[in-house]
């Protein structure tokens, strides 16, 4: 029930007594991981928190940022990942619904979602046919999950990013962020204040799915998991779209004092969170609980995760006006209890009192644990071992071919394109680009918005790599000319109980706090699901330390807006930072040696701040015709991926680097620039300025004839290094393989 024996012991101690099968399923929720972030806390203080524009940090269902005009962004993100490994499609679906409730329920009008996917591999292998089948089946259906409810409710989903890896063949990740816009004087809260309030029940009724889901998030996957269906919600996007548009309405008529959608732990954690915060207590008759099944216990209604709830506290005398608003949009709302002074949840089923719970021991008394850490020998063995191992290769045109190919850089339109991301009209950039970009209505502002992770660092060197994960979110957002505000994080990680796991997370958590201390960077709110493991033949396998950073960012002008594609033939190819003789963690040492070794990228924080500034300085100029981070894929990559519109490339770069690594290195603290010719040497004197290297390497052509504006060969994707051409290809063709791969792997 979530509970281990000391946690037992421990309710009972407190509570002078032993507790009854709904008092201990509420502390075994409540006492979860999920909510209670018992392993996790003593790592999250060391987050910056504040900021001169942060309205809400941590402890509200999302963090809220000033963008001037009386506006704000609020943005968290999610994970459902368990739900997600069991059934797929609702599993995915409902963790849309409950990011876009975090998201409303503080008063935001919802405005976009990004996600962040992780799953197996696609392919057949000769071992394991099933595993790439089953992975296939959990692919398309967390796909289609997410557009089936983000499709009908109305949301757009803007963004987001899809990694494959064998470590997420039995437990893959579903994390969600949603992002919404609001006026200061919208902003609802959580916190049950005052008595003698009624507390009102609105949306759908309650069932038996869902039940347990927040300590199920808690535990290994295994055998016996698909056991624990029940424990997947279920959403109704239709009724989630009518929630949102009479929750908006009652917050403008000033007629509810408090707010709290019901996600983890359901009825349990709105009725005692709220009460908590606002220093009060709760009575509840769970007679008055709308329900879809018979005969439901007081256990079961108060841990039944159905879908599309929230729980409000009207203000004396006003009740009525919220039942009239809810009435208009046939949203079933309805008194199911009080605010009370004595600080207690207490519920009444039938006529008895069949729970009462001190909140200062259901909120407060949960145990932290401060777990031991150990530095895993194969990390060290790993980071010992020579990360380059492999000759040249002879064909690296071909190489290049079957890299853009894997499913990891492949195009992701197959995922996109399944996306409504332009309802609401509001989408200035679509997915593709390095971040999306959302227009703020009444304003010439804009937001962008990124979601980014990258496990192979992290699993090499988690500090080095949770440095990263900020950084290149970060960059990603500067590219689309916005300045990052804050961040949210999911935090996804194995068994925090086992020393090497622990240290996995501390040292990711160590370096994520750095970067966004010097970055100035404050973490909102986020996410912690730990126990992602699953049980093998013989023994649990943790995922790769996964976390994945949201960040939002501010563009104060709509015209600052700069996407990744290439715009004209003839603008000149600048690219900004180091390019170094590094492969670790790569994905071309994957391809080539089919495992990773050695260490990740480093990471200068201070050249990192620097680029990241003086790129944000000249994109507000009006200097750059198009920005592109370079991460995944190194430098040919991101080349391909800037090229649309029939227009492809020349490039002629001279460098003191062994081909396949000038090519292939995912080097931090990179942009590829695409400039008009009259505004080159101005950006080259700011680069200068500023300290940042800067290399002209190319130009961009039109690629609708062969050898059209000059081109030197066929194709118009042409790549030479040191004067000797090592890439011409046709770019249509190149393109196609690109665009293409993950369909062709679906439709094994």
């Amino acid at each position: 029930m979530g509970l281990n024996e000391a946690e037992y012991t421990l309710v009972v101690e407190l509570l002078g007594r032993r507790p009854n099968l709904t008092e201990t399923g509420i502390f075994g929720v409540m006492w979860s991981e999920h909510c209670s972030y018992k392993n996790s806390k003593p790592l999250l203080s060391r987050f910056l928190v504040d900021g001169p524009e942060v309205l809400q940090g941590p402890g509200e269902g999302a963090g809220v940022v000033d963008i001037g005009d009386g506006y704000a962004v609020i943005f968290k993100v999610e994970s459902h990942n368990h739900p997600s490994a069991i059934e797929p499609y609702q599993g995915a679906a409902t963790g849309v619904g409950g990011i876009l409730r975090d998201i409303f329920s503080m008063g935001a009008r919802p405005i976009a979602v990004l996600n962040s996917l992780s799953f197996g591999p696609l392919s057949d292998s000769d071992t394991d046919k099933n595993s790439a089948s089953r992975t296939r089946y959990l692919f398309g259906n967390v796909v289609a999950g997410i557009a089936g409810y983000g499709n009908c409710i109305g949301v757009p989903t803007v963004g987001g990013e899809v990694c494959f890896d064998e470590c997420y063949s039995g437990n893959p990740l579903v994390n969600a962020m949603g992002v919404g816009i609001l006026r200061h004087d919208q902003l609802q809260h959580g916190r049950a204040e005052g008595i003698v309030k009624s507390v009102i029940y609105v949306g759908a009724a309650t069932g038996r799915d869902g039940i347990h889901g927040a300590t199920f998030a808690s535990e290994e996957l295994n055998e016996d998991s698909d056991a624990k269906l029940p424990a997947v919600q279920v959403g109704d996007p239709f009724m989630g779209k009518l929630l949102i548009e009479a929750c908006l309405e009652v917050y403008e008529s000033g007629a509810i004092y408090s707010v709290q959608d019901m996600g983890a732990a359901g009825l349990t954690c709105s009725s005692t969170e709220m009460s908590d915060k606002g220093g009060v207590g709760m009575e509840l008759d769970l007679n008055l609980v709308p329900q879809r099944a018979e005969n439901m216990t007081a256990y079961e209604i108060m841990l039944s995760e159905s879908q599309e709830r929230m729980l409000f506290v009207a203000n004396p005398g006003r009740e009525e006006e919220v039942f009239e608003i809810f009435k208009k949009w046939d949203v079933p709302a309805v008194t199911v209890g009080n605010v009370i002074e004595e600080p207690v949840l207490r519920l009444k089923h039938h006529g008895e009192t069949v729970a009462e719970l001190p909140l200062k021991t259901v909120c407060g008394a949960t145990p932290i644990y401060q777990r031991e850490s150990k530095m895993p020998q194969a990390v060290v063995e790993r980071q010992q071992q020579t990360a380059i191992t492999w000759d040249v290769p002879e064909n690296l045109q071909s190489v290049f071919q079957q890299l853009i190919q894997t499913p990891e850089l492949a195009s992701k339109s197959w995922v996109y394109q399944q996306y409504d991301f332009m309802v609401r009209t509001s989408t200035s950039v679509r997915p593709g680009s390095d971040a999306a970009v959302v227009r703020v209505e009444g304003t010439d502002k804009a937001l962008a918005m990124s979601i980014d992770g990258n496990s192979r660092y992290v699993f090499l060197d988690p500090k080095t790599g949770g440095k990263i994960a900020v950084a290149e979110a970060a960059r990603n957002v500067v590219c689309s000319g916005g300045r990052p505000l804050a961040i949210t994080d999911g935090l996804n990680f194995g068994n925090p109980e086992k020393q090497e796991i622990f240290w996995q997370l501390e040292q990711a958590v160590s370096g994520m706090a750095e970067a966004c201390n010097f970055l100035k960077l404050p973490v909102t709110g986020g996410n912690v699901s730990l126990y992602n493991e699953t049980e093998g033949e013989a023994s649990l396998t943790a995922i790769y330390p996964t976390p994945v950073v949201g960040v939002v960012g501010l563009i104060e002008q709509n015209d600052h807006t700069t996407t990744q594609f290439f715009q004209n033939p003839g603008d000149v190819l600048l690219l900004l930072g180091d390019t170094k003789n590094e492969m670790g963690g790569s994905a071309f040492q994957q391809m080539q040696m089919g495992e990773i070794s050695g260490m990740p990228p480093e990471l200068d924080l201070e050249k990192e701040r620097t680029l990241q500034q003086t790129l944000l300085e000249i994109i507000r100029s009006g200097n750059v015709v198009s920005a592109h981070d370079l991460s995944h894929g190194g430098l040919a990559l991101a080349l391909l991926t800037s090229c649309i519109n029939e227009l492809g490339i020349t490039v002629d770069w001279e460098i003191d680097l062994r081909t396949d690594i000038a090519l292939f290195s995912e080097s931090q603290s990179r942009v590829l620039l695409s400039i008009v010719p009259e505004k080159v040497e101005s950006v080259e004197a700011s680069m200068r300025e500023k300290d940042v290297p800067c290399s002209r390497i190319g130009k961009v052509l039109f690629a609708g004839t062969s050898g059209a504006t000059g081109t030197s060969g066929a194709g118009c994707f042409n790549i030479s290094l040191n004067g000797t051409l090592v890439i011409q290809a046709e770019l249509q063709t190149i393109r196609d393989l690109w665009q293409n791969a993950i369909e062709r792997e679906m439709e094994q």
